[in-house]
C-alpha cells in the first residue's frame, strides 16, 4: 500500500483495550476489524498521507533587515522553502482523523492519538518519543442533577444528554457515541448533596461582594452561576470562600456571542443542549498533577514524593461542581423567586431572573460520583538537533487531547502543527539545519490543568542550566489554533516586535498578509483586547500572557520567554460535543486556508528563532513596559490611600532599560562570536523570576505576570505588587516591591555581563 485514504481508516470502536498490572499499563488490541481509525493509520508508518500536494504560498512583504540577522537573505530562501509547504488538504486530513473519537486525556483513543502524532514526526524525519507521566485524572461515573420548586415539585431531572434534534447520520454518530463522557467539571469532589439554590450571575468575587450587600447570604447554598468573565475554576474558588455548599455553571446565551446566527447544525451558535466541559483545578495557585506541585510525575517518581489524594485541598475545590445546558439551567432560573436580579445580571432565556427565596426556596440534588487514581498520559516530543547551538532549544507545543473531538480545541492546533513539522521536513530534506535544537511538543492533558506540558517543564527546570547543558530560550504556544478569521497574539513584551515581523512575512487566507489583517482589525476594533495596562504604540497590540494553556509553566514557573497564537471567530461550542469535524469545516475553516496560514505563522516563529544570529529578543521594549507597569501601580496605590515607596523600582527599572538599550544596538550588528550575547540574553527571563514565589502561590514565580488569583487566565502584571494593593496590604505591597527591585536589579546584572 503506497498510501492511505481516509476511507480506509474509518471505523467504530476503541484502539485498545487498557488494563493495570501493578505498576505497569498494559494496551490490548482490539482485533483488525475494530480498530479505531487513528489505530489503522499505524499500518501506514512512514507513508505520506494522500493527497499529497504541496500549495504555493502568495507573495508576501519580507523586510531585507530582520532583527537578530545580520544578513536575512539565506533566511528568506528557507523561508520561502518552508511556506510554500504547509496543505490544507493535508491539515484536513489530520483533523478528520484526530477528531474521529472522543479522545479525553488517558484514554486509549488519546494514546491513538499520541502514535498518529509521533508518526507524523517520524515522517518528517524528527528525532521522536513518546514520554509518559503517571498523573492523577479524575473520571465520572455518574452525573444526577434534579431540582424542585418551592412546593416540591420535581422541575428538572438531568443532566439531559446533549443532542440536537433532525441531524443527518453523520452528526447523530458524533452526537450518540457511547464514547462521549457526561458533561463534568473535572477536579470537582463527589458529592450528594441537596441545598436552596441562590443566582450569583458570573460568579466573580465583585459579584458574591454584591449578594452580600443586598443582604443574601451563599453560605450553605448551592450556587448557581453563568459561564463568562472569570475561569470557572475561580468560580468554585470564590463560592467555597463564601462558605457556598456546591457551584453550578450554566451556559446563558446572552454570552453567545451574535443572537442572529443560529444554532447548531444550521449555524454555528450552541445548541440549548451544549455543556461546557472544563477543569475546576484552581490553575492560579498552581496547575499540573495535583499531587507533585514543582515535581515531574515520572513513572518512577517515588509515592512518597506525591501528596496523597486524601489530602489534595490546596488546589482542588472542597464543594461539587458541575456544568449545566442552557436547557436545563432555564427551569431552575425561572422557577427562583426573591429579589429580581440586577439589571447586568439578567442573560437572554427569555424571562427575568432573581436571585432566590429566602424561604420556600428552589433546591437541587447534586449526586456525582468519580473514579480518581493516578493515569498514564503521553507527551510526544520530537527533535530536530541544532548545527552550531544545540544546548539552546527552540521549543514549540500544542496539546492534544480534548474534553469530546476537540475540532477547533485542540485539533485546528495540531493539524496546524503537524503541517509546521511538515515543512521542517521538507526543508531538512534541501539540506537546512537549524542553528538551535528544535523542539516540538504534542502535550497531554492540558484540559486536565495543562498536566503533561507542567509535568515536562517541570522535569526541565530541574536541570543544570549551565552554558553548555540544554535549556530552553524560548516556548511557542498554539491551542484553538483556527475557530474563525480573527489572527490575534499574545506574548511576552520582548517579543512583540518579533511576531509583528513575521506576521509581515506570512500570507494571509483572507489576503495580504497577516500583519495587514491583523492591523486592520487592530485599528478598527474588530480585536477587543481585554482590559490591560498600557502597553507600547505599536499596532498591531500584542496581548500580554495570563494562563489557560501551555505556555504557563514555561513562562511564568521556569521564566522562558513564550507567545501565543490563534485565529478567533463564535466558538460557543467550546468543550462541547459538537466541537466536532462537521461543525469546524462548516464554520471555522472550510478550506483549512486559515489552518495552514496559522502552520506557516508557527513554522516561522520556529525558524526565525532557531536560525537568527543572535536572539532577537527586545529587552528596550520590555524595560519599557515594565517602567510603565510601575508607574501604573504607584497610580493604583495612591487612589487607594496606600503609601509605599516605589522610588526603588523605578530606579531598577531605569538602570534595566539603559543596559538593556545598549544590548539592542548590539543586537542590530550582532558580533561575530555570538555566545556571550545569547547568554546573556537567556539569562534575563529567569532573572526576572522570584526564588520564593508570589505570596500565597509560590509555584508561579514571574515578578511582572501571572494569572489573576481571582480572574484566572486574564494577565495580571506585577501580580505580588498589584494584588496587594487590591487587598490593601501595605507591608505585602512593599516587600512584593522590594522583590520586583531585586528581579530587576538580577536581569540588568545579566545584560551587563555584556556591556562590560
Amino acid at each position: 500500500m503506497s498510501f492511505c485514504t481516509l476511507s480506509e481508516v474509518e471505523g467504530e470502536e476503541p484502539v485498545a483495550a487498557v488494563a493495570r498490572e501493578g505498576p505497569y499499563l498494559l494496551i490490548r488490541f482490539r482485533p483488525l476489524a475494530s480498530f479505531l481509525p487513528l489505530a489503522a493509520l499505524l499500518f501506514c508508518a512512514g507513508q505520506p498521507l494522500h493527497p499529497v500536494a504541496q500549495s504555493t504560498a502568495p507573495a508576501s512583504t519580507v523586510s531585507p533587515t530582520v532583527f537578530g540577522f545580520r544578513d536575512f537573505t539565506q533566511q528568506a530562501h528557507w523561508d520561502a522553502d518552508f511556506l510554500a509547504v504547509p496543505d490544507p488538504a493535508l491539515a484536513r486530513q489530520h483533523l478528520k482523523i484526530l477528531t474521529s473519537a472522543p479522545h479525553w486525556a488517558s484514554s486509549p483513543e488519546d494514546y491513538a492519538t499520541a502514535l498518529y502524532v509521533a508518526d507524523r514526526f517520524k515522517a518528517a524525519g524528527l528525532q521522536t518519543e513518546i514520554v509518559p507521566f503517571n498523573v492523577l485524572i479524575s473520571k465520572p461515573l455518574s452525573v444526577s442533577i434534579e431540582a424542585f420548586d418551592a412546593a416540591g415539585k420535581n422541575i428538572l431531572t438531568g443532566p439531559t444528554r446533549e443532542h440536537v434534534d433532525n441531524a443527518n447520520p453523520a452528526i447523530n454518530r458524533i452526537q450518540d457515541d457511547s464514547r462521549v463522557l457526561p458533561g463534568y467539571n473535572d477536579w470537582s469532589p463527589p458529592a450528594d448533596i441537596t441545598a436552596p439554590v441562590v443566582y450569583a450571575n458570573y460568579g466573580r468575587l465583585a459579584d458574591f461582594q454584591r449578594l452580600g450587600s443586598l443582604g443574601i447570604s451563599v453560605k450553605g447554598k448551592i450556587v448557581l452561576v453563568r459561564y463568562g468573565a472569570v475561569y470557572r475554576g475561580v468560580k468554585a474558588y470564590i463560592a467555597q470562600s463564601f462558605g457556598a455548599a456546591g457551584v453550578l455553571i450554566y451556559s446563558d446565551p446572552a454570552d453567545d456571542g451574535d443572537r442572529n446566527l443560529p444554532s447548531y447544525p444550521v449555524g454555528p451558535r450552541r445548541p440549548d443542549s451544549a455543556v461546557q466541559r472544563g477543569s475546576v483545578q484552581f490553575l492560579p495557585i498552581y496547575p499540573g498533577d495535583p499531587t507533585t506541585p514543582g515535581i515531574a510525575s515520572t513513572p518512577s517518581l517515588p509515592v512518597s514524593q506525591r501528596i496523597p489524594a486524601n489530602k489534595l485541598q490546596y488546589d482542588l475545590p472542597s464543594i461539587p461542581v458541575n456544568p449545566l445546558s442552557s436547557a436545563d439551567a432555564a427551569p431552575i432560573l425561572r422557577a427562583l423567586a426573591g429579589p429580581a436580579a440586577p439589571p447586568d445580571w439578567q442573560g437572554d432565556l427569555g424571562f427575568p431572573y432573581h436571585l432566590g427565596a429566602a424561604t420556600h426556596a428552589v433546591s437541587v440534588h447534586m449526586r456525582l460520583t468519580r473514579d480518581l487514581r493516578l493515569r498514564t498520559i503521553w507527551d510526544v516530543i520530537g527533535k530536530i538537533p541544532g548545527a552550531s547551538d544545540p544546548h539552546q532549544w527552540v521549543i514549540a507545543g500544542n496539546h492534544r487531547d480534548a474534553w469530546v473531538y476537540g475540532a477547533a480545541d485542540p485539533g485546528s492546533g495540531t493539524a496546524a502543527m503537524l503541517e509546521t513539522v511538515h515543512g521542517l521536513g521538507v526543508l531538512l530534506q534541501h539540506g537546512w539545519r537549524p542553528r538551535r535544537t528544535i523542539v516540538i511538543a504534542s502535550w497531554d492533558a492540558e484540559e486536565e490543568g495543562m498536566i503533561g506540558s507542567t509535568e515536562w517543564a517541570e522535569q526541565l527546570d530541574t536541570n543544570k542550566r549551565s552554558a553548555e547543558s540544554p535549556h530552553a530560550v524560548a516556548y511557542f504556544n498554539i491551542d484553538v489554533a483556527v475557530s474563525g478569521p480573527t489572527f490575534n497574539a499574545a506574548s511576552v513584551p520582548s517579543l512583540r516586535q518579533f511576531l509583528r515581523e513575521i506576521a509581515r512575512e506570512v500570507p494571509s487566507a483572507a489576503g495580504g498578509t497577516v500583519y495587514q489583517q491583523w492591523n486592520a482589525q487592530d485599528r478598527t476594533g474588530h480585536i477587543r483586547p481585554d482590559p490591560a495596562p498600557p502597553q507600547d504604540d505599536e499596532y498591531p497590540r500584542v496581548g500580554d500572557l495570563g494562563s489557560g494553556s501551555d505556555y504557563t509553566p514555561f513562562l511564568q514557573h521556569d521564566g522562558i520567554p513564550s507567545t501565543d497564537i490563534g485565529s478567533d471567530g463564535p466558538f460557543s461550542v467550546y468543550h462541547s460535543v459538537f466541537d466536532n469535524y462537521d461543525w469546524f469545516v462548516r464554520f471555522a475553516d472550510p478550506t483549512f486556508t486559515f489552518t495552514q496560514q496559522q502552520a506557516r505563522f508557527l513554522g516561522l516563529e520556529i525558524l526565525h528563532m532557531a536560525d537568527a544570529d543572535t536572539l532577537p529578543f527586545d529587552y528596550a521594549t520590555y524595560a519599557q513596559q515594565i517602567h510603565a507597569y510601575i508607574d501604573q501601580a504607584s497610580s493604583r496605590a495612591t487612589a487607594a490611600g496606600m503609601t509605599l515607596d516605589f522610588t526603588p523600582a523605578f530606579a531598577a527599572a531605569s538602570s534595566f532599560a539603559s543596559v538593556a538599550r545598549a544590548i539592542h544596538h548590539l543586537q542590530l550588528a550582532p558580533p561575530r562570536d555570538t555566545a556571550g550575547l545569547d547568554r546573556a540574553l537567556t539569562s534575563v527571563e529567569p532573572a526576572l523570576l522570584i526564588p520564593a514565589g508570589l505570596p500565597r502561590r509560590p509555584w508561579y514565580r514571574h515578578s511582572v505576570f501571572a494569572p489573576g488569583e481571582f480572574t484566572g487566565y486574564e494577565a495580571v502584571v506585577l501580580p505580588g505588587v498589584n494584588e496587594a494593593i487590591d487587598a490593601s496590604d501595605t507591608p505585602r505591597a512593599q516587600a512584593q516591591l522590594d522583590a520586583l527591585t531585586q528581579a530587576l536589579t538580577r536581569a540588568t546584572a545579566a545584560l551587563t555581563t555584556v556591556t562590560r
